[in-house]
């Protein structure tokens, strides 16, 4: 009850200091432009402990405080970022960048060639821990030559480089000599981006204000708050009670706005899937190489999808499903419980009298561990837990706040990206990359990823990639479950997102041109 009462007095006193922001503060969005009035848009997010793009993939804040040399349009194609221009020149493998005039990080400093080049070496940097740098790992030079041309040479090919470039700029002047990962400036990040950093109430939101020398445009809104939100059906309840103006919800709650005339609900479609993730660092997996390609026949997918997700998303059977790149010809591990019994069987596991399978006089028994704070990874975790009890597979689930990557038996994943087939492909699933969080290693899978990349023609990577989906699935790294769609709900009045641009993991992407957003008179 103590907890309780104090969280009701912390949540007093943020909508306390939300009202003092200005005078519109939760999108009532007076943009009149009436004297004192300010527009203010209050999001419902999830935690940060840190902000930094070089560093971590995650985080839809980074799209706000931060721009990269190219960034993505509303189709998801490669557009100019901090750059006007490139050129690539495929006899020196180098890309050459022209700079926009006039470029200034948020605190006023030049934004110039030489931050370029201090950010992609701050990614390659071993030390520096970055989830990102498999995506880079092409890249042998980084030249600048003066303020405004930047030259990345690559050691071979990237068809995916341009997206790679999206990577917000981090400033020289303040970073240089300091450890990335633990120095300050992760708290209150300086980027070039549409928004700049102002405060950070650790645990209760991180507030931005606009951004009036963004080289794309002027924002409209005057400041954005990511209040933390990390529990779904507390954001639905802040939006009903106007403490929230946006925020993504799960389709159960999606519901009850579509009747709503306060609320705009937008269904959008992503790139972003969710699976078992098998950790074959665990000695389980490796005595039993054999046991996730059978378990996948195991899960009924229809049914995850139409009762967790109510029918906002598709069965998922491939990391690239949602793109041009698509291969669906491969095993799909359709719902077939006697498959799956059938296939365990020849691995040599015998039902015991318990109904469990056995083999050597130990129980074929694992534990999906999944996150709290997602409820529709726990649903889907919980089903399919229960499918694998159903047919002798001792399952069960872990809930934790933290997760063991090296010691867990499997994990409910999400991953995924609307972008070229590269990302969330090669750093995923190739040995030892950076995003590889559970020890994958296939070496076919490997050459056909390095293959495919170092490929610019599409017609040509296509096989390769159509390969590569075929030899995922007959030596599944994931159970593949489903795809889902990104359900946000906006307070009516608030314009300029755009429903049609697919979104990637976590649902990250609306934000893309939040510069035009604005709230209508």
């Amino acid at each position: 009850m103590r907890k309780r009462i104090i969280g009701l007095l912390m949540s007093f006193l943020l909508i306390i200091t939300l009202a003092a922001c200005g005078s519109q503060t939760t999108g009532s969005g007076d943009s009149s432009g009436a004297q004192g009035a300010e527009t203010v848009l209050v999001y419902g997010s999830g935690d940060y402990t840190a902000i930094n793009p070089a560093l971590y993939e995650h985080g839809e804040i980074n799209s706000l405080l931060f721009l990269g040399l190219t960034t993505h349009d509303k189709d998801n194609n490669v557009v100019p970022g901090i750059a006007e221009s490139w050129i690539w020149d495929d006899a020196s493998k180098t890309y050459t960048f022209k700079l926009r005039s006039g470029l200034t990080f948020h605190d006023g400093r030049a934004l110039t060639a030489a931050d370029v080049k201090f950010t992609l070496e701050a990614i390659m940097d071993p030390d520096n821990g970055s989830e990102n740098i498999s995506n880079y790992e092409d890249i042998i030079a980084v030249e600048a030559l003066g303020d405004t041309t930047v030259t990345i040479s690559l050691a071979a090919p990237n068809a995916a480089m341009p997206d790679y470039l999206t990577m917000g700029i981090l400033p020289r002047h303040l970073l240089e000599g300091k450890d990335l990962a633990t120095d300050p400036w992760n708290r209150s990040p300086v980027g070039a981006g549409s928004y700049k950093f102002v405060s950070w109430d650790m645990g209760q939101s991180i507030t931005m204000e606009k951004f009036d020398g963004f080289c794309l445009g002027e924002p409209q809104i005057d400041t954005i708050i990511f209040k933390i939100v990390e529990d779904y059906d507390a954001r639905s309840l802040q939006l009903k009670s106007g403490e929230l103006d946006l925020a993504q919800v799960t389709p159960k709650d999606a519901e009850e706005f579509k009747t709503d005339a306060n609320f705009d609900v937008y269904d959008m479609d992503t790139a972003d899937y969710r699976g078992i993730m098998y950790n074959f660092r665990n000695p389980f997996w490796q005595e039993n190489p054999g046991l996730p390609a059978a378990l996948s026949y195991a899960i009924d997918r229809e049914a995850i999808v139409a009762s967790v997700l109510l029918g906002e998303g598709q069965i998922a059977y491939s990391p690239i499903q949602k793109s041009e790149f698509n291969n669906p010809s491969v095993e799909k591990y359709e719902y077939s419980p006697e498959s799956a019994k059938a296939d365990i069987e020849a691995l040599g596991w015998e039902r015991g009298a318990d109904g469990y399978y056995q083999k050597d006089g130990a129980r074929l028994a694992f534990e999906i561990s999944v996150r709290p704070s997602d409820q529709v990874r726990v649903d889907m975790a919980n089903i399919c837990a229960q499918n694998f009890r159903d047919i002798g597979v001792n399952c069960t689930v872990a809930i934790n706040e933290r997760t063991d990557w090296s010691g867990q038996d499997a994990f409910l994943i999400g991953w995924g990206s609307p972008f070229d087939p590269d990302d969330h492909t090669y750093k995923v699933f190739g040995t030892d990359k950076g995003a590889n969080y559970n020890g994958y290693s296939n070496v076919k899978v490997d050459r056909l990823l390095t293959q495919a990349r170092a490929d610019l023609d599409a017609a040509a990577r296509k096989p390769l990639y159509d390969e590569f989906q075929s030899e995922l699935a007959r030596d599944p790294a994931y159970t593949f479950i489903a795809y889902i769609d990104a359900l946000y709900i906006a307070k009516k009045g608030l314009s300029g997102i755009s429903e049609e641009t697919s979104l990637g993991h976590h649902g990250v992407g609306i934000f893309w041109n939040v510069y035009e957003w604005s709230f209508e008179e």
